[in-house]
């Protein structure tokens, strides 16, 4: 399988990918990322602790403020299980609800007003294709 970000499309939970794949990807990735001007970002994951750390780990990467719970959602230490995160930078919160029936991985949105061209959703990438 080819590991461009088209192959990534339409997958159910990311594929396990080696070092130079995720360089790849990141090259990829990049300048699409450069293109826009804000962004949303849906994490599933196995529990709401890694789903946070996917999160931050995006942030950190990309240079994001740090985004905060939504204070009208549900208290993360009372979800067990699956989990579904959206993360929205426009309006600096995220949202995290239990979801079984899903893959694992990282799906991020381009949002540009300007230019909606630039405007897609890349992934699903791997929880820790952002990580150290």
């Amino acid at each position: 399988m080819s590991q461009g970000l088209a192959s990534l499309r339409g997958l159910r939970t990311a594929p396990s990918l080696d070092p130079a794949a995720c360089s790849s990807l990141r090259a990829e990735l990049e300048p699409l990322l450069a293109r826009c001007d804000w962004f949303t970002a849906g994490v599933m994951a196995a529990s709401a602790a890694a789903a946070v750390t996917c999160l931050r780990q995006v942030e950190t990467a990309l240079g994001w403020s740090q985004l905060e719970l939504d204070p009208a959602g549900v208290a993360l230490d009372s979800i067990e299980g699956p989990v579904f995160l959206k993360a929205n930078q426009n309006s600096g919160r995220f949202q995290v609800r239990a979801e079984t029936g899903l893959g694992e991985g990282l799906l991020i949105s381009g949002h540009c007003s300007a230019d909606t061209a630039a405007e897609d959703t890349w992934g699903p990438l791997p929880l820790d294709f952002f990580g150290p």
